[in-house]
């Protein structure tokens, strides 16, 4: 049974991320929170897994990603070069920091930056283009924040670079490709992070390795490609305002879940 839930979480997260146009931490994580906790998974380590295993699942659909943007020469490697030091860095620490903070307040800080991330599309609020690209110092900073905050949620951190990418005055294709660069050593040193801090943890289910639950991450890494596919098709009909702030009323419908106290 376990098997085919995971698919269909994988079915519904690659789904919903190629009909917004997102990447699939922000969904993966807050379904699996849910998941866990409804197969009555420890208290203690079934959030921490959900993000683990997200980093683990966004390895795989980062790597199709970067390639498929590479090959259509929109990534700005040269920007990546300066930020991947301090995304890989950042992700480490942030991971570290993670792994101390109990469930239920790791929990409640996703469903706040899900909300915070709501409010964001639901009313395109969006830097201004007021500054040329900086310098690697400022780049190499900017990746260590950005990687800091991706740690604590599960997610490749595209909802905070291509902003920054944008407010630097780079073109939006260039800013979701690079994106898209940078979220696979953010996922990479993530899953690695997570995987470790988690191999002393208690009451770890069968199958994980640290906080990587590997039964979730192949049913959803097997179909979420496929169905992201199918989402983003789907979506060439509709409306990219009325999508965005469709998805926006539901990850703002799953953040206030997840601050909502657990009985």
């Amino acid at each position: 049974m376990g098997e085919w839930l995971y698919l269909l979480v994988g079915a519904s997260s690659g789904l919903l991320a190629g009909l917004f146009g997102v990447g699939g931490g922000a969904i993966i994580v807050p379904i699996l929170i849910f998941v866990f906790a409804a197969q009555q998974l420890a208290d203690s380590v079934h959030v921490h897994l959900a993000v683990g295993t997200s980093f683990a699942v966004i390895v795989v659909t980062a790597l199709s990603s970067v390639v498929a943007h590479h090959r259509l020469g929109n990534v700005r490697w040269s920007i990546f070069r300066s930020m991947a030091p301090g995304l890989v860095l950042g992700v480490a620490l942030g991971s570290l920091a993670a792994a101390q903070i109990g469930g239920e307040y790791l929990q409640r800080a996703i469903g706040v930056f899900l909300f915070l991330v709501a409010l964001q599309m639901f009313f395109s609020l969006q830097p201004r283009r007021q500054f040329s690209l900086p310098g690697r110092g400022v780049q190499l900073t900017a990746g260590g924040l950005i990687g800091a905050v991706s740690a604590f949620f599960g997610i490749a951190g595209g909802s905070l670079t291509v902003p920054y990418l944008n407010a630097c005055r780079q073109p939006i294709k260039y800013a979701i490709a690079t994106s898209a660069a940078c979220g696979l050593p953010i996922a990479l040193v993530g899953a690695l992070m997570y995987g470790y801090q988690g191999l002393a943890a208690p009451d770890l289910p069968p199958w994980s390795t640290g906080y990587i639950y590997w039964p979730a991450f192949l049913g959803i890494a097997l179909i979420s490609a496929p169905c992201a596919r199918l989402g983003a098709q789907l979506s060439a009909g509709l409306s990219e305002r009325l999508l965005k702030q469709a998805f926006a009323l539901l990850l703002a419908a799953i953040g206030l879940r997840l601050l909502w106290p657990v009985a």
